[in-house]
Formats: C-alpha cells, sequence, structure tokens
C-alpha cells in the first residue's frame, strides 16, 4: 500500500492506495485530512481608470495585440480602438460611443475579463 494525499475542490483526503500485482487486497480507503493551503500569488492590480470616464472593458482574458488609438484621440462611436488576442483568435474592441481617449492597457500586456482598456470621456 502507498499513501497520498489528494486535493478535491478545496478539501484535502489521505488516500491508500494498492498497487497492481501487489499480493493483498485491502480495500481503498479515503479519510479528510487537515492541509495548509498553498499561499496564492498576489495578482497584479489593473490600472486604475481615470474618473468621469466611460471604461471599455475586455470582454473576455487575452493579450493585448496592438492599441490602435493614442491619449488624447477624438474618436466616434464604432471606431477600433484595441485588438484583443484571445484563443489565437484576433477580436476588434470599438468605442460604444464617441469620446476622448485615455488609454489604460498596454501593447503586449495581459488582461483578465473586465480589466480596463480604455476610457472615453
Amino acid at each position: 500500500m502507498r499513501k497520498f494525499i489528494v486535493n478535491v475542490n478545496g478539501t484535502s483526503y489521505e488516500v491508500e492506495v494498492e498497487e497492481v500485482g501487489a499480493s493483498s487486497s485491502a480495500p481503498v480507503m479515503a479519510t479528510p485530512v487537515a492541509a495548509p493551503a498553498p499561499a496564492a500569488a498576489p495578482a497584479p492590480a489593473p490600472a486604475a481608470a481615470p474618473a468621469g470616464g466611460t471604461p471599455v472593458k475586455a470582454p473576455m482574458p487575452g493579450n493585448v495585440l496592438d492599441i490602435k488609438v493614442s491619449n488624447g484621440q477624438a474618436v466616434k462611436k464604432g471606431d477600433l480602438l484595441v485588438i484583443l488576442e484571445a484563443m489565437k483568435m484576433e477580436n476588434e474592441i470599438f468605442a460604444p460611443q464617441d469620446g476622448t481617449v485615455t488609454v489604460v492597457a498596454s501593447k503586449g500586456s495581459t488582461v483578465n475579463s473586465g480589466d480596463v482598456l480604455v476610457t472615453l470621456s
């Protein structure tokens, strides 16, 4: 018999497993054990969006492939703002309204769903 600690949905179990070809036929037993939870690495904080603007957020996690606008640039509704690469596909992010751009994300950065890419004021 060999003993292992298996983590299932945040609960650790100590299990005994019989090796194939071993001579005994003892049943496998699993009992919960208290195991320290691994420390999670702190996630980098996304850049704060300037107050008073309409945030344009990432609809999915991905990499900022290109930023097609610059700070202070005036855009119209439907103008291309950012190209976001997710699952090997390039996704174009368009302006939801007219406004002046403040770029929050940076080219080459990784963003999560809901992270602010640019703001429009």
